[in-house]
Formats: structure tokens, C-alpha cells, sequence
């Protein structure tokens, strides 16, 4: 099965937040980084981004979840 990737405006609407978000949590290191396809290209394996949002589940699930807006430091 090949893994699909996903440019940022699909990794936009599949994970429901704006792309500076994006961007600020792979700074963090919150978010998987994205995978240069050319020389402005680029995008996420749709595995990644499923891997992300599963594991975002688990963490809300169990009381885990961070204030992904706010940026402030606990």
C-alpha cells in the first residue's frame, strides 16, 4: 500500500487547525515535520498525520490534552 501525501492545505482541513499553528507546533516538536518534495514543495505522509491524530485522541482521552492555542508555558 503506497502512503499518500498531503499537502498542507489537506493536512489543514484533517486536522482542523491553521496553518501558523501548524508551523508553530512542529517547532515545538508537537507535530510531525513535513517531507521536502521539491525546491517549495512539500507535504506529510498521510500515515504521519493519521499516527498525530490517533495519538492526539488517546492523550484527550486520558486527560492529556495541551492548550495547543494559547502557547504558554506551564
Amino acid at each position: 500500500m503506497t502512503d499518500k501525501i498531503l499537502r498542507c492545505r489537506e493536512v489543514q482541513q484533517a486536522i482542523g487547525l491553521s496553518r501558523s499553528t501548524i508551523y508553530r507546533m512542529i517547532e515545538r516538536g508537537d507535530f510531525p515535520r513535513p517531507q521536502k518534495l521539491g525546491l517549495r514543495a512539500i507535504g506529510w505522509r498521510q500515515s504521519a498525520i493519521d499516527g498525530w491524530l490517533n495519538a492526539r485522541a488517546v492523550g484527550i482521552m486520558n486527560g492529556m490534552d495541551r492548550n495547543l492555542h494559547s502557547g504558554a508555558m506551564a
